[in-house]
């Protein structure tokens, strides 16, 4: 096989292949015992006819078209091989010689992950971030322990903090009056002095009876979460339908008993800790891969294919959709809080798919410089710790598809990848 390499870009790749003989011999010799267990012989058993009749009895050019199509298959896997080549799309393929079994000639045009150079990463050196939890975080989860346990007794009397009000809402723009999508609810139960609405708008409804109704404008933060009412004045008209005195249970060992297995109050703080500590440490332990991947990523170079940046686009698109989708708001709307087109968000998005393409290309690149690989034991007991966390029948069949395992491959390779470039981030 004879290779001719001719990079029109960083990423894209014009490859002239020729076929050896050797190579075109053995794929005639394949197609012609396929065609053998296809066709009948006189005098011969189904598969048994030598295989110089088998090719007098097909017709050439069938012949012909079904030995092009597994050559030329095979030429370029093999090229691709060879030349140690990452492609990212299909090849566009073209004939430019061929001789019936004795010259192949064709051209393969293709898009291909660039050079990649790798910073020195065994040098790079990143502190982990260390783990308090203080004694002010405790106290706020028995809170809202307290706040969960509590009880609600409807009253008769004006709203005060700390009590629980039921209210039908709605805001519009306080210029134009215009109706402001997501600003409205019913039958909404808010805790007065919770701080989960917009700030200024709970100290609007102390004082308020059950069946009052008030109408007041708030100012949305300059920072807030939907870029279209950043800073926008809201004019928000309010009913109580009923307000609710909040009375919470006493903190000492039979509340602790009552919300836990739990003797005292002692061991129930004791608990609290330890859950917290444990879940700041996987987050500082995330924050520091995260961080570390980032880092030697930024100090590598990397010619990325432009599809491989659209793909990750798209992926970013469809979280963001998901993300919507569970808070109840459509991509449309979203786009106009946002005051942006889809475009926009695309662009605004690129930096981020970039980082995460460079980020996988070079721990891919990483792992085949550490020889880094997933044995058969490592397979295996991902897939069952996976079967165990999902017991939906759908989910289990995605494990035993070629491509669900490939995807748990990629995985495992990626976490081992990761452990190994922490080694050598936190080695003194």
């Amino acid at each position: 096989m004879q290779v001719t390499k001719n990079y029109t870009s960083e990423t894209r790749i014009k490859l002239t292949l020729v076929a050896d003989q050797g190579l075109i011999e053995a794929e005639k010799q394949k197609v012609l015992r396929e065609f053998a267990s296809k066709i009948k012989i006189q005098g011969f058993r189904e598969g048994k006819a030598p295989l110089n009749m088998v090719e007098k009895s097909v017709e050439p050019a069938r012949l012909q078209s079904e030995f092009l199509e597994h050559a030329i298959n095979r030429l370029y896997l093999a090229a691709i091989d060879h030349e140690g080549l990452r492609p990212v799309t299909q090849p566009e393929v073209k004939i430019t010689k061929f001789v019936p079994f004795e010259t192949l000639e064709i051209e393969a045009e293709l898009e291909v992950v660039g050079e990649v150079k790798l910073a020195d990463y065994k040098k790079i050196k990143l502190a982990k971030e260390k783990v308090t939890v203080e004694a002010k975080e405790v106290d706020e989860v028995i809170a809202n322990l307290k706040t969960r346990e509590a009880e609600k007794k409807d009253v008769d009397r004006a709203a005060k903090d700390k009590d629980q009000v039921w209210i039908d809402f709605k805001g519009v723009d306080a210029k134009t009056k215009e109706e402001v999508k997501g600003a409205d609810g019913k039958d909404y139960p808010l805790a007065l002095g919770s701080n989960t609405f917009i700030p200024g708008f709970e100290p609007e409804l102390i004082g308020l009876k059950a069946g009052d109704e008030k109408t007041f404008v708030v100012t949305f933060p300059k920072d807030y979460g939907a870029k279209a009412l950043q800073s926008k004045k809201v004019e928000f008209t309010v009913k109580v339908n009923k307000v609710q005195e909040v009375v919470e249970p006493k903190l000492d060992d039979a509340f602790a008993a009552k919300v836990g297995p739990f003797k005292t109050v002692a061991d129930l703080k004791a608990d609290i800790k330890d859950e917290l500590t444990s879940r700041k440490e996987a987050e500082a332990e995330q924050k520091f891969s995260d961080a570390l991947i980032t880092k030697i990523a930024e100090k590598s170079t990397v010619a990325i294919p432009q599809v491989l940046i659209d793909e990750q686009l798209d992926r970013l698109e469809q979280e963001q959709r998901q993300n919507l989708m569970y808070r109840g708001q459509t991509w449309e709307e979203f786009l106009a809080s946002e005051g942006i087109t889809v475009e926009e968000f695309r662009k605004k998005g690129m930096p981020m798919a970039e980082l995460r393409v460079k980020a996988g290309l070079v721990l891919s690149e990483i792992a085949e410089k550490e020889n880094i690989e997933v044995t058969q034991d490592e397979m295996d007991a991902q897939v069952q710790i996976l079967r165990a966390r999902y017991s939906d029948p759908q989910m289990q069949a995605e494990l035993d598809k070629p491509e669900g395992r490939r995807s748990i491959a990629s995985r495992v390779l990626t976490d081992k990848t990761v452990s190994k470039i922490k080694e050598y981030a936190s080695a003194k």
